[in-house]
C-alpha cells in the first residue's frame, strides 16, 4: 500500500490500527498499522485544518 502522511485516504481498510506508543521522557511515536503490516509513521504535530473556505463549503452541503 502506498500512503503518505501528506495525504490520508478518507477510509481505511478494515483491520487498520492507529497506535500512539510512549516513551520514557515524554516522547510519543505515532503511527497507522495497516492490516498488510505496513506502517506509516505520522507526523509529531498534526497539520493545520482545512482552510475555512472548504469548512464553509462543507457546513452548506449538510441537509435540515
Amino acid at each position: 500500500m502506498a500512503y503518505s502522511a501528506n495525504r490520508l485516504p478518507a477510509r481505511f481498510p478494515v483491520g487498520t490500527k492507529f497506535v500512539i506508543e510512549g516513551r520514557p521522557g515524554g516522547d510519543l511515536s505515532r503511527f497507522i498499522e495497516f492490516p498488510d503490516g505496513t506502517k506509516l509513521r505520522l507526523p509529531k504535530r498534526p497539520a493545520a485544518s482545512a482552510p475555512a473556505g472548504r469548512r464553509a463549503r462543507l457546513k452548506g452541503k449538510r441537509s435540515h
